[in-house]
């Protein structure tokens, strides 16, 4: 993890916040200890594990989202990258499990990279995947993707869309980044409007032209959504088309599951199973869900579900260990906040997943193998449970303490008095959107 040069909050009222609560977290990180160790668990060893998680921040969170009605601004909103990136080094100064931010273009796009390199690297950052955009129309574009765009019948749109996200590539080669993210809204919202077959045809000869441009240590994540914009057909709907088009595609392109791209009820854990036994699990990206793509904040809705997923991750792990194969997804949050502080929402989703990732470390997998082979399913089910039901809040303060952040990032970050700082410093700005995403 990289140094903090320049914190963005003070760091001595960090400290002092730390310092109010710090004998009740002595107190709980004991009485946790204790209770690990009659499982014979050693807490220290789970609190180091914990400094190594990391899950990267989306640019376009750090502003306000919004819904198909409306968007209602926040307050002190990042007007530009270099404004996103301040709030983002906030996130990871409380935080420390946040050392990178994933950018999307055009929205991002800045004529000097080196110095927004410099910038993220004094906040502790780099960068993370890329993401292109060619669900929108942006100014001066010659052709529309309102039919849309790597699989546009449209070869001129087709065109464009395969030549900016090579841009994207190019861009994130200046920043350091080492994948590059695609999701298109393309599909169809009548019978007959497409040719089924025919999309997937054309964007899979757009995506082979992409594919062509990856340097080569860097990967294309595919991501999948279910429904919106194309509500009757999406062509990449699901994580078999998505699978079937990397495969078609090669060993760099991979599949993305964002938890909030599934029918209601879908086994997302077994989707992620699936791909990593098949080595084609890419990535994340991480929020939550009650009713389609609502970009929740992590944790919020279905936390069991969260640790499932990461149950799931653990076991290839421990699987990739064994066998010597690597195996190493990225994390990112994708989230909308539109009633929260976004600074806030995105810290609490950091801790949420940090905490999903811990409890599944502390699942006995020894026991429940055995469970599994003996068909105990009532022991097997309640294995899962036991490391679910505990509270190792205790554990993710401490690391982040002894990381330099805060015990409890919402409320150094509200002591700190950034939000009312940035209002008085960030006055709207006419024609300019925080996030890109209404």
């Amino acid at each position: 993890m990289s140094e903090i040069k320049n914190p963005v909050l003070d760091a001595g009222q960090v400290a002092e916040q730390n310092a109010k609560v710090q004998a009740n977290l002595q107190a709980d990180y004991e009485a946790l200890g204790g209770v690990l160790s009659r499982r014979g668990v050693d807490i220290d060893k789970l609190t180091a594990l914990a400094a190594t998680f990391a899950v990267a921040l989306p640019s376009w969170a750090a502003g306000t989202g919004g819904t198909r009605f409306a968007r209602f601004a926040g307050k002190g909103e990042p007007r530009g990258v270099f404004e996103k990136m301040e709030d983002c080094g906030v996130v990871h100064q409380l935080t420390r499990v946040t050392p990178a931010v994933s950018l999307h273009f055009p929205w991002d796009k800045t004529d000097d990279a080196s110095a927004l390199k410099e910038v993220a690297n004094g906040y502790g950052l780099g960068f993370d995947a890329v993401n292109s955009n060619t669900f929108q129309d942006q100014v001066g574009q010659e052709h529309t993707y309102k039919y849309g765009s790597l699989s546009a019948q449209s070869g001129a749109a087709r065109a464009q869309a395969v030549q900016h996200n090579i841009e994207c590539i190019e861009l994130g080669k200046k920043l350091g980044s080492k994948a590059l993210t695609v999701w298109v809204g393309d599909g169809a919202n009548f019978p007959g409007q497409n040719n089924l077959r025919g999309s997937l045809e054309r964007y899979l000869d757009s995506m082979k032209d992409i594919y062509g441009a990856l340097p080569d240590d860097w990967n294309v994540f595919i991501e999948h959504k279910l429904f919106e914009p194309a509500f009757y057909a999406t062509v990449i709907a699901d994580w078999g088309t998505s699978f079937a088009a990397a495969q078609q595609l090669g060993p760099k392109a991979k599949c993305l599951v964002d938890l909030g791209h599934h029918a209601p009820n879908t086994n997302i854990e077994m989707i992620v199973a699936r791909l990593a036994q098949f080595g084609k699990l890419g990535g994340f990206h991480f929020n939550d869900s009650k009713y389609g793509d609502d970009d929740l904040d992590s944790g919020s809705i279905n936390p069991f579900q969260l640790f499932l997923v990461f149950n799931e991750l653990a076991d290839a792990a421990e699987r990739a260990k064994s066998d010597n194969s690597g195996f190493n997804p990225a994390y990112m949050l994708d989230q909308s906040h539109n009633v929260t502080d976004p600074i806030e929402s995105l810290m609490s989703s950091a801790v949420e997943v940090q905490r999903a990732f811990i409890q599944a470390a502390l699942v006995d997998r020894n026991a429940l193998r055995a469970f599994q082979e003996s068909n105990d399913v009532l022991q097997a089910a309640q294995t899962l449970k036991a490391a679910y039901r505990t509270d190792v809040s205790a554990i993710l303060a401490t690391a982040r303490v002894r990381a330099g952040g805060a015990a409890d990032p919402v409320a150094a970050y509200r002591a700190s008095g950034y939000r009312e700082k940035v209002t008085v410093a960030r006055p709207p700005k006419a024609g300019a959107s925080s996030s890109g995403i209404v």
